[in-house]
């Protein structure tokens, strides 16, 4: 079972939301205690939560407010949410 490749820039400790995408699989996103953010999928919540586990994240089991309030956006995701916007 593969491990977790992307964690949060930050050196703190990371917190984890994984959510359910379908066919997909699942998306894991790690917040950091700095508020640097990053994502990968898996291919299921099972192989998430094993992954998680294995790398010691804990898992919070829904968008919880504080959380969202410590991720920090990077500069690179708000340009391409701008361009997303105005090209509507």
């Amino acid at each position: 079972m593969p491990g977790i490749r992307c964690r949060p820039a930050g050196q703190g400790a990371a917190t984890a939301v994984i959510e359910y995408v379908g066919k997909r699989g699942a998306r894991i996103v790690l917040v950091g205690s700095d508020g640097e953010w990053g994502d990968q999928f898996a291919d299921g919540t099972d192989v998430a939560r094993q992954a998680c586990a294995l790398a010691g994240v804990a898992v919070e089991n829904a968008w919880e407010r504080e959380l969202m309030d410590q991720m920090r956006p990077s500069n690179d995701l708000w340009r391409s949410m701008a361009r997303r916007t105005m090209a509507r």
